[in-house]
């Protein structure tokens, strides 16, 4: 949907909501038909598979590479580094400590279902996966590599060579950095958490106990689903960061200006993507500033600077309860082993 449609929705259910705070409650069979018409479930990563065309060796080969720290100019960083698949597919600190101890500007989204958001990163500068996996690499707070340090140091690796030939077949150089961002982009998008309990309810299942059902209702019919809906509960749109009320400094740093700095244009001043909310409960701190640990505080505040409308207590207790029910079953990944390094294998700079 277009920014400014999607604004002015969020607008308009906030008005709407503005006046009343008593929502009726429907039948569990009700909120269940409701929530077809706005949501879809996780699909199992076989599915993800075979819609993607992806190959066994490919995605074996991204898996090394997710994990690879040598990719860094450091020897130190790999992608797991910021995207940990023990921690919820993100690393838990408000923002990302990169090359040399720099912090990076933003808190490092999920990769979990990540294949499932319309672009990638907090701007949507990066189209799809393939595009977000060489930003980080070359990112001087980040990684700070360029692509001939990786292509070198994986020419130099004989089983990288091996592999690369076996996942990229036909190719006459196939250890190239594009075809390094091709296979981390395979791994990345079998990253899917299928099964939530709120997946389970969408299928027919009474898997939501009262005060869930109760917080799936309030959180359609406050106005939460006009930027959060879809198969990963948001990821698909961009939004002002305060539709009604810009929050505080400490939540919305000034200098940073969200999706402006991609497009220069000023109708995306401190305009962000929708934030993901499959297992939201896994991945705080919150917001792209990285500044609110707590889940309900979080909820609260977008209902105040999104909405405009002072959630109370009970409300946000019901919503953040219906968002515990959007986590769904982890990525069980075996941890590889990687190759060994050479005599030719490009030595570590701090």
């Amino acid at each position: 949907m277009h920014k400014s449609l999607t604004t002015a929705l969020c607008a308009a259910v906030a008005l709407t909501i503005g006046a009343s705070t008593a929502i009726a409650q429907p039948t569990s069979a009700e909120l269940r038909e409701m929530a077809n018409r706005l949501f879809q479930p996780i699909p199992e990563a076989e599915v993800v598979i075979k819609d993607r065309k992806l190959s066994s060796d490919k995605i074996e080969l991204g898996k090394w590479l997710f994990f690879e720290p040598r990719l860094s100019k450091s020897n130190i960083i790999s992608c797991n580094t910021c995207h940990s698949i023990g921690t919820g597919g993100a690393d838990n600190i408000p923002t990302s400590i990169g090359h040399g101890w720099q912090h990076g500007p933003r808190n490092s989204p999920t990769v979990f279902n990540a294949v499932f958001n319309a672009a990638q990163f907090w701007d949507g500068r990066a189209a799809d996966l393939k595009e977000q996996a060489k930003g980080p690499v070359q990112a001087s707070v980040e990684m700070n590599a360029t692509p001939k340090h990786v292509e070198d140091t994986l020419r130099s690796i004989p089983e990288y060579v091996e592999f690369f030939a076996k996942a990229f077949p036909g190719e006459q150089q196939a250890v190239t950095f594009d075809n390094m961002a091709s296979a981390i982009e395979a791994f990345e998008s079998t990253l899917t958490t299928p099964n939530s309990r709120f997946d389970h309810f969408l299928a027919g299942k009474e898997t939501l106990n009262g005060t869930e059902l109760t917080g799936l209702n309030l959180f359609v019919n406050k106005g939460c689903v006009a930027c959060h809906s879809g198969i990963n509960v948001g990821g698909q749109g961009y939004f002002p960061f305060g539709v009604i009320k810009k929050p505080g400094a400490d939540v919305l740093p000034v200098e940073d200006r969200g999706r402006f700095t991609v497009t220069n244009t000023a109708s995306d001043d401190y305009v962000f993507r929708a934030g993901p909310l499959r297992n939201i409960a896994l991945t705080a701190p919150y917001f792209h500033s990285g500044e609110v640990w707590d889940l309900e505080q979080a909820v609260a505040i977008m209902g105040s600077s999104q909405l405009g409308h002072e959630l109370n207590s009970d409300d946000v207790k019901a919503i953040t309860a219906f968002l515990h029910t959007l986590t769904g079953d982890q990525p069980q990944v075996t941890y590889p082993i990687l190759p060994r390094s050479t005599s030719a294998t490009p030595k570590p700079q701090h």
